[in-house]
């Protein structure tokens, strides 16, 4: 069985790399994507793949850390944005197969979400 921080590694390659597909199977069907600072949550596999294939602009992940063990990992990572560099927290949670089923992410500041996609989550 692949260890956590495997997961979040490959998850993380298969995102810059915009592996839909490889990003969707490494997601149990009912993943849950918080992010506290919009107060947003996007529900299920399908509704996040897609909120990352539509997200706009040109972006890039660099990886700064992993840490992971049993069914929790973390990870640092660097988003750019459109020229804009961007740290990101992330907290991953895992079921027994090792799925993803939640992640957390925090981003440097409070921050309204991208217009247009309200179909995507829900907020609270």
């Amino acid at each position: 069985m692949t260890t956590a921080h495997e997961t979040v590694s490959k998850y993380w390659t298969i995102c810059e790399a915009r592996d839909w597909t490889g990003f969707a199977a490494l997601l149990a069907e009912d993943v849950v994507y918080d992010l506290p600072q919009p107060r947003q949550r996007i529900n299920g596999r399908d509704a996040f793949v897609r909120f990352n294939v539509e997200y706009p602009g040109d972006w890039h992940v660099t990886v700064e850390r992993v840490v992971g063990e049993g069914a929790h990992a973390a990870s640092w990572v660097r988003v750019a944005v459109d020229g804009e560099d961007l740290p990101a927290l992330s907290f991953f949670e895992f079921d027994d197969a090792g799925l993803i089923v939640r992640i957390t992410e925090f981003w440097p500041e409070p921050y309204d979400p991208p217009a247009g996609r309200e179909h995507l989550a829900e907020n609270y």
